[in-house]
């Protein structure tokens, strides 16, 4: 990993004239900050990506329900256990080093991923996605914070969040067309020539940077909390098979709760030398903004796993077409994180924090309403994805500034590491949880059958098999209307977080 290493920016240009010089390192920060948007939006996009392609998935690999799940969890149970070790691993080692290490895990996994040759291979290739991802969507943000200077931090994070949105939203409707013209292996080796362009534009352009009161990684809190989510991932995703009073399932959830109070423990007694420091949590800001995104992060990783099974099967949407129909969503943030870092500036987070995920929250509400059968796409689908995309871009850069604000330059990685982590493990317990949810009330609708009857009729319906009847075609439309009605609720909890808890006008722009 030597090699990663080389001098700073300025290191080669001392001898050149002022503007020269000024003029070159200015290129290289927008040239490290494309570096930054392209590596970590093949991260972030490889979920919206992977969920459009989990059908096909399903039917070509003959996976369960329970299975399909795993594929999405392994990717973020990895990516959220160890994106604080990820972020410390930054501050540490340097941030362009982890950022390239990063991606070559990533690409590494990529290509596992698509060459897998069953369920199980691809859900041990997907784990590893998930470190990679954990390495290098903390570092592309400390990446940031230490090229920017204090006046250009907000503006390169709101072109960071509205591009890689941007990158995402092409992702979906290229996914879908390549599940549909090609294959869904193509999905995962698509991430093959972003990760070299990322990689080489990092190792050409980027400066190295670290923190220099970094201390050892702290192994045994990373250890503890993968433990507790895979522990209680596990269980919760047992439960439609086995019910919540298996002793299995008990045990599952009373280990991963006794690994996650470990971790506190852990992290209490590491003091600042924790993967996360819970001195970070006496900064108002900081709480608020972390559970927020815990709340807002379960909201639309739940919708957003379930959706796509309910356009293909229900409203018979190919893979292209359902990736097309996440597209409005996903232009709207883009776009409008361009400028939603700037209108933060001036109007303070505050004010963002809460509206954002409100307008958010009634999107969502309104998927649980749709009848995906009859509807048009433009009459149901279309409307609340506007308003799901105009939530997030008005939530996501100043969400991202306050975090990097509240906690200071000197823990960006960690800050960062402790913000994405949140936002993954919130997503991985959505899709675990509320597969138990969705179940419960698909088998309450279902007369007279057992729990296995249930688990093998959604399973015809999920995964497209012929022989799905009448009655749990209607059940499978009915608990997708309910779980919609969740992430609703948890996205309009999230806005009222915001205002109770977020400190009034805590990020303004200086006159």
């Amino acid at each position: 990993m030597v090699g990663f290493i080389r001098a700073p920016c300025e290191a080669g240009v001392i001898k050149a004239t002022p503007a020269f010089a000024a003029a070159l390192s200015q290129r290289s920060k927008w040239l490290t900050l494309i570096a930054t948007i392209v590596g970590s939006s093949m991260a972030l996009l490889d979920g919206s990506v992977v969920n459009i392609a989990l059908p096909a998935i399903q039917q070509a690999l003959h996976a369960d329900a329970t299975a399909t799940q795993w594929i999405v969890n392994a990717y973020l149970l990895l990516l959220g256990a160890f994106v604080l070790i990820g972020g410390s691993a930054a501050d540490l080692y340097g941030r362009r080093r982890v950022f390239v290490l990063g991606v070559v895990v990533f690409i590494v996994a990529s290509i596992g991923c698509g060459l897998s040759p069953n369920n199980v291979v691809l859900v041990v290739s997907r784990a590893f996605q998930g470190l990679g991802a954990a390495l290098l969507v903390p570092a592309s943000l400390a990446m940031l914070g230490a090229t920017f200077g204090e006046h250009e931090r907000s503006q390169a994070i709101g072109i960071w969040a509205g591009a890689a949105a941007l990158m995402m939203a092409a992702g979906p409707l290229l996914g879908g067309w390549l599940v549909d013209q090609v294959s869904w292996r193509a999905i995962f080796l698509l991430n093959v020539p972003l990760a070299i362009a990322a990689a080489g534009l990092a190792l050409r352009f980027g400066c190295e940077s670290k923190d220099p009161r970094a201390h050892q990684l702290d192994w045994g809190g990373a250890a503890s909390v993968a433990i507790g989510l895979a522990a209680i991932t596990w269980g919760l995703t047992a439960i439609p098979g086995a019910g919540f009073q298996d002793k299995i399932v008990l045990a599952a959830l009373g280990v991963g709760i006794a690994f996650l109070t470990s971790f506190i423990v852990i992290e209490a007694r590491l003091h600042e030398q924790a993967m996360m420091p819970l001195s970070l949590y006496r900064s108002r800001n900081f709480a608020a903004t972390n559970v927020l995104t815990l709340l807002l992060y379960f909201a639309l990783g739940g919708a957003l796993y379930y959706l796509p099974f309910g356009l293909i099967r229900l409203g018979n949407y190919s893979s292209t077409q359902a990736g097309a129909a996440l597209l409005p969503s996903a232009l709207i943030m883009g776009f409008g994180s361009l400028f939603a870092g700037t209108i933060g500036d001036r109007l303070g987070a505050r004010l963002l924090l809460t509206v954002g995920p409100i307008v958010a929250s009634c999107g969502l509400a309104m998927l649980a309403f749709i009848d995906l059968r009859q509807q048009s796409y433009w009459a149901g689908v279309f409307p609340s994805m506007l308003l799901l995309g105009a939530g997030m871009a008005i939530t996501v850069p100043p969400l991202t500034s306050t975090v990097m604000a509240a906690a200071g330059k000197a823990h960006a990685g960690i800050a960062s590491g402790v913000n994405n982590a949140v936002a993954r493990v919130a997503g991985l317990l959505a899709v675990a949880a509320l597969g138990a949810v969705f179940f419960d009330d698909f088998s309450h609708h279902l007369t007279g059958t057992t729990p296995a009857q249930a688990i093998e009729a959604l399973n015809v319906v999920m995964s497209g098999q012929p022989g799905a009847n009448a009655e749990a075609i209607a059940a499978f439309e009915r608990a997708l209307h309910v779980i919609m009605l969740v992430p609703a609720s948890c996205a309009a909890l999230a806005g009222l977080a915001g205002w109770v808890w977020i400190e009034p006008d805590s990020v303004r722009a200086s006159n």
